[in-house]
């Protein structure tokens, strides 16, 4: 992917505001799904049924809860709008509604991906602007 895609997109005055949502993926996964061209799932997606995605306020407990000492992570946005038509917002924790999409992911789709950057201790840094 081209390196200006490793950063977040910061929009401008002309950029409509939309709804993005996000995904905490391993590097070499959502690599080797670039190369495919389809985006299937993590195992967890693969045994749920779905592919497992975050709004913005949940995106930090997502990564403490399900992320906490992993490495090598990278924090994807999508405008869900863009993901497709199966994409669906359910009730999770405490009946928060979750996007979960219930087919597969063009990894075109995404709006930005960064590195999921971690401290000593195993805590991941969700960029100030992901609300």
């Amino acid at each position: 992917m081209a390196a200006a895609a490793m950063s977040p997109h910061h929009p401008t005055a002309r950029d409509p505001p939309v709804p993005l949502i996000y995904k905490i993926c391993p590097e070499a996964l959502w690599r080797e799904a670039e190369a495919a061209g389809i985006f299937a799932g993590a195992p967890v997606d693969l045994a749920d049924g779905f592919i497992h995605f975050s709004t913005g306020s949940q995106v930090r407990e997502t990564a403490a809860k399900h992320f906490a000492g992993q490495r090598d992570l990278l924090l994807i946005a999508f405008d869900d709008a863009r993901v497709g038509e199966a994409l669906r917002y359910e009730p999770s924790r405490g009946g928060a509604l979750f996007p979960h999409l219930y087919g597969p992911l063009d990894p075109k789709a995404a709006r930005w991906i960064a590195p999921l950057a971690s401290d000593g201790d195993g805590l991941h840094h969700i960029p100030e602007d992901v609300a």
